[in-house]
């Protein structure tokens, strides 16, 4: 189920939106424009859009007979043969009128829906099409399969993937029914493969669950730490400003989901105590409930940060929606949404109209530009003085045979005054309550 693309053959793809009555033309636009980039960012090429009214999305050929067949004269998944140039070329000035009428550039190889479609509604369409039919969701898994790179990342995401393909296998064999030596009478190659790949998610889940295990215990060693989230809509700006935050080289690319590995880096300048900076995977519209549900380890980095940084792409005229869809998916994942800050970003692309008009709706928000050095120091700033505010402060007597735990002290906590006595330490010091009750437990273990 994968097209190949190759310098003779590119994938030429035809975006179909269904509009039904509870969703509005500017709706349908904004997810149409969003689909093309997913598209895009797959390295397909979009020849052209169309929509069509409906009830709803459920009728077995989603789409009405008519609009079937004027679909069937914009598709082919065939290059014109050497042998019938002449007629070929009669045709194809036909065709070109055609296609100019119908808003489309030139004949699409691939037809993908802006909905999801159930694996009887995909056979349908592809049927009376003649070529292979994407829908939303399948491109967005496609996607998330390309950029993984971690062990976790990939892993989620092949579970989605095959969750997905599972009830869209095809059974190529229900003509003869073969069957398979050793097997029961009535199991065929088709159902051999089904349960084959269900295997592979069970053994996918388990060694998920490792890992996730591993990852746990490795997020449980940063709990009294202080931790700040970058949270927000996929191409707001996230790693830019992650990387400008921690001077850390991490990818930056001007696509959807070029980052889907959740990155902890330190803070820079470094701060007393270190702050940690995480970017989290971006989110979308229609984001395949799969994906959201088998993201949630990969997301407890969000779960448990002391700040969010809610980075929104203020240059785009959807931002306002796209804040609403984050929200939506961090409520679904228990998320508290109390300790963020809005980040309006990319603002060196606005008027200074724009900007004071932002100004008046958002006036809490801090506007910047990730590439701005001053903005950053700015952010930076600013994560310190909301982070101190949940320190708390206290006073430890240190004996110096317990002199060890300064190096922790110093790393994880901001010492304020240290005095010299006879017998050990008297230092005073802001940190986390879970870093002072845990700092308190070591010296009553040192001194017991």
């Amino acid at each position: 189920m994968s097209i190949a693309t190759t310098e003779n053959t590119a994938t030429r793809a035809l975006l179909i939106a269904i509009r039904t009555p509870c969703i509005s033309q500017q709706d349908v636009d904004e997810s149409l424009s969003e689909l093309c980039r997913l598209v895009n960012t797959l390295g397909f090429s979009v020849v052209g859009t169309k929509t069509q009214r409906q009830k709803s999305t459920k009728q077995l050929t989603v789409l009405g007979t008519g609009k079937l067949e004027e679909l069937a004269t914009l598709t082919s998944d065939e290059e014109p043969s050497l042998q019938d140039e002449a007629q070929i070329e009669f045709d194809q000035d036909e065709l070109s009128q055609l296609l100019a009428t119908q808003g489309v550039q030139e004949q699409a190889n691939l037809v993908v829906f802006d909905c999801e479609l159930s694996p009887n509604q995909l056979r349908n369409v592809e049927a009376a099409l003649g070529v292979e039919v994407y829908d939303r969701t399948r491109v967005i898994i496609e996607i998330f399969s390309k950029h993984a790179h971690t062990r976790t990342a990939k892993l989620q995401v092949e579970i989605a993937r095959l969750n997905y393909l599972t009830p869209r296998l095809r059974d190529e064999s229900s003509g003869d029914r073969e069957r398979q030596k050793g097997r029961s009478i009535s199991e065929t190659v088709f159902e051999i493969n089904r349960r084959r790949v269900r295997t592979k998610i069970a053994e996918l889940r388990r060694e998920l669950t490792k890992v996730q295990r591993e990852m746990h215990g490795r997020s449980s060693g940063r709990i009294e730490q202080l931790t700040v989230a970058l949270v927000g809509y996929t191409n707001a700006g996230k790693s830019s400003l992650m990387r400008a935050l921690t001077g850390s080289d991490v990818l930056i690319e001007d696509k959807l989901f070029a980052t889907l590995d959740t990155t902890v880096r330190t803070l820079q300048p470094p701060t007393q105590p270190r702050i940690l900076i995480s970017d989290t995977v971006g989110f979308i519209q229609k984001l395949p409930h799969d994906l959201v549900a088998s993201f949630h380890s990969t997301l407890e980095e969000a779960k448990n940060a002391d700040l969010l940084l809610y980075v929104a792409d203020a240059s785009d005229e959807n931002f306002m929606s796209q804040l609403a869809i984050v929200d939506h998916v961090l409520g679904q994942l228990n998320i508290d949404l109390n300790n963020k800050v809005l980040l309006l970003n990319k603002i060196d692309c606005l008027s200074e109209e724009q900007q004071l008009d932002l100004l008046e709706r958002y006036p809490d928000a801090l506007q910047i530009s990730a590439h701005n050095n001053a903005d950053v120091a700015f952010v930076h700033r600013e994560i310190q003085k909301i982070l101190e505010k949940k320190m708390c402060s206290a006073c430890f007597d240190i004996p110096y045979t317990a002199s060890g735990v300064m190096g922790e002290i110093h790393s994880k906590m901001q010492v304020l005054e240290e005095e010299y006595h006879e017998h050990g330490i008297r230092i005073t010091l802001k940190a986390s309550p879970i870093a002072l009750e845990r700092l308190h437990k070591m010296l009553q273990l040192t001194t017991f």
